[in-house]
């Protein structure tokens, strides 16, 4: 009887255990997606639109008063559309001067807006006489959401402001999708959708991208370690999860490095051979996952997402270069 009583206890012992290790888990799984999808700067910085046009006229005193005169010209225009989820989007477009068919569309990266993208956008629009076409993401600037997508749902809602720049600027359009850091993410993950089935959009020449990341699952599981000094397992495996219940996908299928495997239009590759964010070394795997034709840039001494930043004009004749062969 002792022993039974002994058993009973061990197994009543051990089920609580089980149970209080699932329930930290649980906690410690939503807290880590919620860190992630929906971090403070969605509301701090990427709401903050006052802000945005502040950094931008600080940052890049040029653009920021080539944003002034397109705003007493009345040529900076906002556009709305809805998703498929019924989520209001908005977008900042600018048609060019002298009518081309000639367009960009440009993707901001995490916690960023269309606002904090107008460096690139001026590269484009002023400097290269494009039609831009600027989103804010889901979460993020004026758009609706409450969560950061990491460019997986992200990669259908730009495919369908892609549909709408090309309408917007005439039809037949000639395009390039340029996106930084998440955006980048997001730019390659569209890579993979423009020849198959009811996404196929041949006005879309050729793509740049970035430093983008593999893969939601690789960049959370280097920031899990870097900020919090984690390994991957077992908790980025329940954010996971929970992101799937929650959400309706999972870190490892938002995956840019499968995407571009299904890419066979030209792609410009850039990176900062010093960035730690979205470490260098992603951008190696994602060059030689991508088929022909392709071209890598590796920015000496940059840092996360500053490539152009740092080097304005190299850039600006390296994305110039790269764009000519293949719009006209």
């Amino acid at each position: 009887m002792n022993r039974d009583n002994s058993m009973k206890k061990g197994l009543k012992y051990g089920l609580t255990a089980v149970i209080a290790l699932a329930a930290v888990l649980l906690c410690a799984g939503y807290y880590m997606l919620g860190y992630a999808l929906k971090p403070e700067a969605l509301t701090t910085r990427s709401r903050d639109i006052e802000g945005s046009l502040k950094y931008m006229a600080e940052t890049y005193p040029d653009v920021g008063r080539w944003m002034d005169s397109l705003q007493t010209a009345g040529a900076l225009h906002d556009l709305y559309i809805e998703n498929d989820e019924g989520k209001l989007l908005h977008a900042l477009y600018v048609p060019a001067a002298d009518s081309t068919r000639r367009t960009a569309v440009i993707v901001h990266g995490y916690t960023d807006n269309s606002i904090r993208m107008m460096m690139i956008g001026y590269l484009y629009s002023r400097q290269l006489g494009y039609n831009i076409l600027l989103p804010d993401l889901h979460g993020h600037g004026l758009s609706g959401g409450a969560e950061a997508q990491m460019g997986w749902l992200d990669r259908l809602d730009v495919l369908r402001w892609m549909e709408e720049a090309n309408h917007l600027f005439g039809g037949n359009t000639q395009m390039v999708v340029h996106g930084i850091s998440m955006g980048a993410a997001t730019t390659m993950m569209v890579s993979g959708e423009v020849e198959r089935g009811i996404h196929q959009q041949p006005f879309v020449k050729c793509f740049v991208e970035d430093c983008g990341y593999t893969s939601a699952w690789d960049e959370f599981k280097g920031e899990l370690k870097n900020q919090f000094g984690l390994p991957a397992f077992p908790l980025l495996h329940v954010a996971s999860t929970l992101c799937r219940w929650e959400y309706g996908w999972d870190f490892n299928e938002a995956s840019a490095l499968e995407q571009v495997r299904k890419c066979t239009r030209p792609m410009l590759f850039i990176h900062g051979d010093a960035d730690t964010f979205v470490p260098t070394w992603m951008v190696h795997p994602l060059y030689e996952a991508k088929p022909q034709p392709k071209e890598l840039w590796i920015v000496p001494g940059a840092e996360h997402a500053v490539a152009y930043k740092e080097n304005p004009e190299v850039y600006t004749e390296r994305v110039r270069t790269f764009v000519n062969t293949y719009i006209h």
